[in-house]
């Protein structure tokens, strides 16, 4: 309900897709331009404390209203869609996009059966790097009835494929973003890892708390079942399945 009211977006906001061609592109998360943020006169900027660089926050600070997110599980999640739904005017919108969310989530708790999943989830290559127990990801493993190996770890330790072996871990997901794991990835992680089953799937999915989360459950409720399907012989390459 926002459409009018956003002025700017990073390059990495690719939802919704028309937006690239209407609205100002102000940089990356990591490397924001300032000036053109400032040019635009926005009442408010809505930043991340893990995503965007202190010193930059602090400096747009001087000059624009910033609403600091920092969220680390469902629940705060939810919360922040709220708060800004209450800075833009849209509060009565924002209570429905997270009630929706929370009924998502909470349909896909009782469906959860049986003993949690063993498995690591990768962010990147050279290194590799996994989420840790504190992180947003690691929230969303849990829903999905995974047990994250690396839980004991802060943020996105960087780990070994002899780590992944010696962790018990019975899947290793390999996410899309913010590195993009492909297919000639997976399989060459596949065969230095023959215990384990890799698999790739949709980091927007594990880790946007935004209103992306209304299409997570669902994928979250299909990804559970394939892994413990694949448990009699089944196995993902890419995003379809495969009888192995």
């Amino acid at each position: 309900g926002l459409k009018n009211e956003v002025i700017g977006i990073t390059k990495f906001c690719v939802h919704p897709l028309e937006w690239r061609l209407s609205k100002s592109i102000i940089g990356g998360t990591k490397n924001i331009n300032l000036k053109k943020i400032n040019s635009l006169k926005p009442d408010l900027v809505i930043a991340n404390k893990e995503e965007n660089v202190k010193e930059d926050i602090l400096n747009l600070s001087e000059d624009c209203n910033v609403l600091l997110t920092d969220i680390n599980d469902l629940e705060g999640a939810l919360e922040t869609i709220k708060v800004i739904g209450r800075f833009t005017g849209k509060a009565a919108k924002s209570c429905t996009i997270a009630e929706e969310i929370e009924k998502s989530f909470e349909k896909l708790a009782k469906s959860k059966s049986g003993k949690k999943i063993e498995a690591a989830y990768f962010i990147w290559q050279k290194p590799y790097m996994a989420a840790g127990g504190d992180t947003f990801i690691d929230a969303m493993m849990e829903c999905c009835g995974l047990n994250n190996v690396f839980k004991s770890m802060k943020r996105y330790p960087e780990v070994s494929l002899t780590d992944v072996a010696r962790s018990g871990c019975k899947f290793l997901l390999l996410s899309s973003e913010p590195f993009p794991f492909k297919d000639k990835h997976l399989l060459e992680i596949q065969n230095r890892l023959p215990g384990v089953k890799v698999v790739l799937v949709d980091g927007e999915m594990f880790s946007w708390y935004g209103s992306r989360l209304l299409k997570a459950a669902p994928y979250l409720f299909h990804l559970r079942s394939v892994l413990v399907t694949s448990a009699s012989g089944f196995f993902l390459l890419g995003y379809k399945m495969f009888l192995s």
